[in-house]
């Protein structure tokens, strides 16, 4: 495993797991441990997912030490509106059943609401239930926006990110104001724009080099390039799959071109542009 230190010192793994689309129940327990048993120590769940009573059970049952695993969720966009923010991470913490999350993030700049909800987010990181805060799907305008009256810098940025949509310009202004940039959907999210990145000659060409598949060769790019990922599944060989890509390494060049994918084509909504 390799890591990113963040910009309190906390030291958080380059690989996670997602856990969107995972229902709450037995399934996401059952994935979720097994996730941690093929090696993941970062889980990034939202309660937007409605899983994290499912995704804290699992990590009481994996017999892995909490201190051991690195702990996302986010606040939902109905609770940045509504201010309540303190109670909704309180609600959060609930459902997972433990003490502290590793990371708080806002799950969408709410228009109108995310600067408050970010100086919520600074009291609770003060509380010390959770040891990092961080915002998701905030452009360079939404971050200037933050730094006006910020007195903690996000320690990270989750945002949409693929070989189709690179986002080169901001994670650089992530990485200028010291936050770290993670990609969300970094196989691309719906299954059509997988597809056509997964058959672009620059990911087949090196697929057949170094024996991956064309998911192991994009999540090695993120982590070639230094951005936390979190790539999700339910199915168990793909689980194993994506985490195996720790005993290879692509050459500048090879991940210049997989760079050069890049069509700002997005597979998500548009952070400037949503309605819920």
């Amino acid at each position: 495993m390799k890591y990113a230190i963040l910009n309190n010192g906390i030291i958080m793994p380059l690989l996670g797991f997602g856990v969107y689309g995972l229902a709450e129940g037995e399934q996401c327990v059952n994935t979720v441990k097994f996730a941690i048993e093929a090696g993941y120590r970062s889980i990034d769940t939202a309660s937007g997912y409605d899983n994290e009573a499912s995704v804290g059970q699992a990590i009481r049952e994996s017999g892995v030490s909490r201190d051991e695993i690195f702990l996302t969720t986010k606040l939902g966009n109905g609770d940045q509106r509504s201010g309540g923010v303190q109670a909704a991470f309180e609600a959060s913490l609930s459902r997972l059943g433990l003490d502290y999350v590793d990371l708080y993030i806002t799950h969408w700049p709410c228009k109108g609401y995310y600067e408050k909800a970010w100086l919520a987010l600074e009291k609770i990181y003060k509380s010390g239930k959770a040891r990092a805060v961080g915002v998701s799907n905030f452009q360079p305008h939404h971050i200037e926006d933050i730094k006006k009256t910020w007195t903690i810098i996000p320690a990270l940025n989750q945002v949409e990110m693929h070989p189709f949509l690179t986002q080169k310009p901001l994670f650089a202004f992530c990485r200028e104001n010291n936050i770290a940039p993670q990609a969300w959907s970094p196989l691309g999210g719906n299954r059509p724009l997988q597809e056509r990145i997964f058959a672009s000659e620059a990911i087949t060409r090196l697929a057949e080099k170094y024996g991956k598949s064309p998911a192991q060769i994009v999540l090695r790019w993120n982590i070639e390039l230094g951005v936390i990922t979190i790539p999700k599944s339910a199915n168990p060989a793909r689980i194993k799959e994506n985490f195996n890509i720790f005993d290879f390494e692509l050459t500048p060049e090879e991940a210049a071109n997989i760079d050069a994918l890049n069509r700002d084509e997005r597979g998500g909504p548009d952070p400037d542009n949503f309605n819920f």
